[in-house]
């Protein structure tokens, strides 16, 4: 985004009447300024006004700090004389759109943080019952070399059935087609199984997903749908 200060004149004035500090006898001029600011989404004109006298036989600006005070109470006078910028903020096209998009956002935001809550599907008050044997859902599973290690992980998607329970432990087989990648369920094979089933307890149930985790940690399965 580009960024552009330009110091637009606003007026001059002669100052027969001051005495130059730098080179008495050198007659001097005394300019008032603002600056104009343009960026790729505004336009701005500053408020305050600044002034510089500049010595008019040498074409040089005096510094402020060799200002008198005639010269500081001439500035003040005739800074009130200045006309007044064209406006003082002004949003461009693209800021415009900018601001919509912001407003939009955050329209969004607070719409998504109000609105009342989805009604559940039979689908997902079936996920809040605890999983029974010939039960099927969809899902992923993570299986890890190491506990607690990324590295090496082996992700898969599809779906998984309750082979068998015993206590609180669940043997969940693996379709024997799954997928490397997310899939949509309805593309992946959930009629064929593996014979043996992932001894898993149950680390989590809410009405929209069950986790399952095996006692030595290594093997996760994240349910996310009920058929």
């Amino acid at each position: 985004m580009f960024f552009v200060i330009n110091k637009i004149e606003q007026a001059v004035h002669r100052t027969d009447n001051l005495q130059n500090p730098k080179t008495p006898g050198n007659a001097m001029l005394l300019g008032i300024y603002r600056n104009k600011v343009r960026t790729a989404l505004y336009t701005m004109y500053t408020k305050k006004t600044f002034g510089e006298y500049w010595d008019e036989v040498e074409n040089k600006k005096i510094p402020k700090r060799l200002w008198t005070p005639e010269m500081h109470a001439f500035y003040t006078h005739k800074a009130k004389e200045a006309p007044r910028p064209p406006f003082i903020f002004k949003a461009t096209i693209v800021g415009w759109i900018f601001l919509l998009l912001v407003i939009s956002v955050f329209g969004l935001l607070i719409y998504e943080g109000v609105k009342p809550p989805i009604p559940k599907t039979a689908e997902h008050v079936a996920m809040e019952k605890l999983p029974v044997t010939g039960d099927i859902y969809f899902g992923h599973y993570e299986t890890y070399k190491e506990k607690g290690n990324p590295l090496g992980v082996k992700i898969g998607y599809g779906w998984f059935k309750i082979v068998k329970i015993e206590d609180d432990t669940y043997f969940v087989a693996k379709s024997t087609e799954m997928s490397k990648s997310h899939q949509p369920k309805e593309q992946l094979n959930s009629a064929h199984f593996e014979a043996d089933g992932i001894p898993l307890k149950l680390e989590e149930q809410t009405g929209y997903n069950l986790r399952l985790k095996s006692a030595d940690g290594l093997t996760e399965v994240y349910i996310t749908d009920k058929k």
